[in-house]
């Protein structure tokens, strides 16, 4: 039996809390959600230094590769947000982030459940163990199927501006971010993109950069793509999983080798 592969980049990832009212954003189809600020920036401050994150989940239907990318003002973005299996689905989880949403997700998209049904699963049976600094309502989720169904939350504590956008197998999320254009961008870039996954995830954050990204900048961004067999060696699912902890400009260094990666990838399938 070929053992089954889960693929993370996982770890802990901080943002700040808002205060507001009850209340959980799950969407499905196009448009975009967001989430109105309830509490001055500057007292968010002293609560909880704060960080930006806005992220992309898509799907290649006539590859089948499924994945991520994402782009914060934060070290190491990608040690917490992207989680994926081949054949199972992808999931990307921020803002006020508990990690276990993660395994959480593709458990759940393992056991069969529709994208929809497991963010209100997850949602339903979280402990909100630390709710004064990292309340439930800040969460910020999107789980993606292996056929490119997909649902996305945006808590009302999520840092301002938060929200998302769903478009045709692909989800676009974000928080503290200059505004809605950010995530609409996002999706519009990654539907008008033509190529491999890798290149329209990254024409995403690309735009989502140009529409103002996250509002505190720049600091690291990575990207996480699964297909059963997808990698360049054998028993591989990994078709690529790159991160950029640290620089001034990570998009631009995650491009630079994603193209490394197209580039050995061609070679050695070419063998």
């Amino acid at each position: 039996m070929r053992r089954r592969t889960v693929v993370r980049l996982s770890g802990s990832l901080v943002t700040a809390m808002l205060l507001g009212s009850l209340y959980f954003a799950t969407h499905e189809g196009g448009g975009h959600t967001e989430v109105p600020a309830t509490i001055d920036p500057g007292e968010a401050d002293e609560l909880w230094p704060p960080v930006a994150t806005f992220s992309i989940l898509g799907f290649d239907p006539e590859t089948g590769e499924v994945g991520g990318a994402v782009q914060s003002r934060v070290f190491s973005v990608g040690n917490g947000v992207l989680w994926a299996e081949a054949n199972v689905g992808v999931v990307a989880t921020q803002a006020i982030v508990d990690v276990s949403y993660g395994p959480q997700g593709l458990e759940l998209l393992r056991a069969g459940m529709a994208p929809a049904e497991i963010v209100e699963t997850i949602l339903a049976r979280d402990p909100d163990p630390r709710p004064e600094r990292w309340t439930i309502e800040g969460r910020q989720f999107s789980v993606m199927d292996a056929q490119g169904n997909v649902a996305t939350h945006t808590g009302p504590r999520a840092s301002s501006w938060a929200g998302h956008r769903v478009g045709t197998h692909v989800s676009a999320q974000g928080n503290i971010l200059a505004g809605p254009a950010v995530v609409d961008n996002m999706v519009e870039a990654f539907e008008a993109t033509e190529g491999h996954l890798s290149l329209r995830l990254l024409a995403a954050l690309e735009a989502g950069q140009a529409a103002g990204g996250d509002t505190r900048g720049m600091q690291s961004a990575a990207i996480l793509i699964v297909q059963e067999d997808g990698g360049v060696w054998l028993n591989n699912d990994v078709v690529m999983r790159l991160q950029v902890d640290d620089s001034d400009e990570p998009i631009r260094e995650l491009r630079r080798l994603v193209e490394i990666a197209a580039r050995q990838r061609a070679r050695i399938r070419g063998r």
